[in-house]
């Protein structure tokens, strides 16, 4: 679609990098150098193999959106990363900062994440947020805190959950947060680059945690008994886990993952499994070499799908197309992951059977920019993008578009 997008030096640098190298690396200076992604008035029209899609955009100023979370059937939350939160109307694209979010970091792969509203949010108006701050000097880790949205303004925040121990090291925050049917949130910490760290479970990196609302760890946590753990450890031995979705039927945690150099994982969360890293691994060392033991050992969780080359999946979602709840309206993808992808810029479409990937579609890589969250309205069933360089799209069934016109 020649006109309407214009591709910048940069995406070319990223899509050829490996894995890490491609998670939100640039600075406030390199964005200021790079122009924006321009954003024609009109839509632009995707084909697919089994949809006919048009791709709408909504906004197109924000700078490194990270996560989307839904307000209601009109409104959502936006973070970005060097520290701020949007509440965005998606009928006609009005943007309202929201202030007092806590201070971030933003360096290397972090800054503002994760957010989430509560189960309840309509009567308590509960906002969190994962976010990377600085403790001490070159002392950064992964913190999770709550607020309650009180008009465009975050009221009475309380920190709820620091991952212990803080380090030097800029990547592998995590940042990914989801609620379970019983109303307990998940937190993903990445390793911090020290890989190790994630089979020791006297230590928050490398796991995903699982609390209450006020930040204590449910009774019925896998390690709440062992004096070792830490009991708030959900599962451990991950890498870099940074989307989380529950899965419609199900109701369990699935997550996707960052690899090394390939080896991108999505998995099935299961209360005290080890998922491996670094003892197995799909990917290799940068510049070639085997990690651990290889892509096998008993007692360790095997992915449910890796990907080799590196795809550095993002946000993903659970496409509700037949669901009267999700009310979607490309039916075909009823009960469909949906991947956003950094590496090689696209949309990743895994189709399943259960617990099993039937097929695998990349979508929207014709764009050629880094797509960073995908999200489902809960109640309108509308699907949502955002892609790094600062644009939020609505993607339509274009069938129902044409079917709007009168007949000729």
């Amino acid at each position: 679609m020649p006109g309407f997008f214009t591709r910048f030096a940069l995406t070319t640098a990223f899509a050829l990098a490996g894995c890490d190298a491609v998670q939100g690396q640039a600075t406030r200076g390199d964005l200021a150098t790079n122009p924006r992604l321009e954003v024609a008035a009109g839509a632009h029209d995707v084909a697919t193999e089994s949809e006919a899609l048009r791709l709408v955009p909504i906004v197109d100023s924000f700078e490194f959106p990270w996560d989307i979370a839904f307000l209601d059937e009109r409104e959502l939350l936006v973070t970005e990363k060097p520290g701020r939160l949007s509440r965005v109307d998606t009928t006609n694209g009005a943007t309202h900062p929201i202030a007092g979010v806590p201070g971030v970091e933003f360096v290397g792969q972090g800054g503002l994440l994760g957010v989430e509203v509560d189960p309840d949010f309509s009567e308590n108006r509960l906002v969190y947020l994962a976010y990377s701050i600085l403790l001490a000097p070159d002392a950064r880790t992964t913190r999770v805190s709550r607020a309650r949205l009180v008009g465009d303004r975050l009221v009475d925040l309380e920190v709820l959950f620091t991952a212990e121990p803080a380090r030097r090291a800029v990547n592998h925050f995590g940042g990914a947060l989801a609620f379970d049917r019983a109303g307990l949130l998940y937190v993903s910490v990445g390793d911090r680059q020290a890989r190790d760290l994630a089979q020791d479970l006297a230590n928050d990196l490398g796991k995903v945690h699982r609390i209450r609302t006020d930040g204590s760890a449910p009774d019925d946590n896998p390690f709440v008994e062992d004096p070792r753990a830490h009991a708030t450890i959900y599962s451990w031995g991950h890498r870099n886990p940074q989307g989380f979705a529950l899965h419609p039927e199900t109701g369990a945690l699935w997550s996707a993952e960052h690899g090394p150099q390939g080896g991108d994982e999505v998995n099935v969360i299961r209360p005290g499994r080890n998922y491996g890293w670094p003892i197995i691994s799909y990917g290799e060392e940068y510049g070639g070499g085997k990690i651990g033991v290889g892509t096998h050992r008993d007692g360790l969780e095997q992915p449910l799908y890796y990907y080799v080359p590196s795809i550095a999946p993002s946000g993903i979602a659970f496409y509700s197309g037949a669901n009267p709840k999700g009310g979607g309206s490309l039916t075909s993808w009823d009960g469909d992951l949906l991947l956003a992808a950094l590496r090689l810029t696209h949309l990743n479409r895994l189709v399943l059977d259960g617990e099993t990937v039937v097929r695998e579609e990349r979508l929207l890589d014709d764009l050629g920019h880094r797509v960073r969250a995908v999200a489902q309205s809960p109640t309108t069933g509308e699907l949502f993008v955002a892609i790094e360089s600062g644009t939020l799209f609505r993607i339509e069934a274009r069938r129902e578009v044409a079917s709007a016109a009168p007949a000729p």
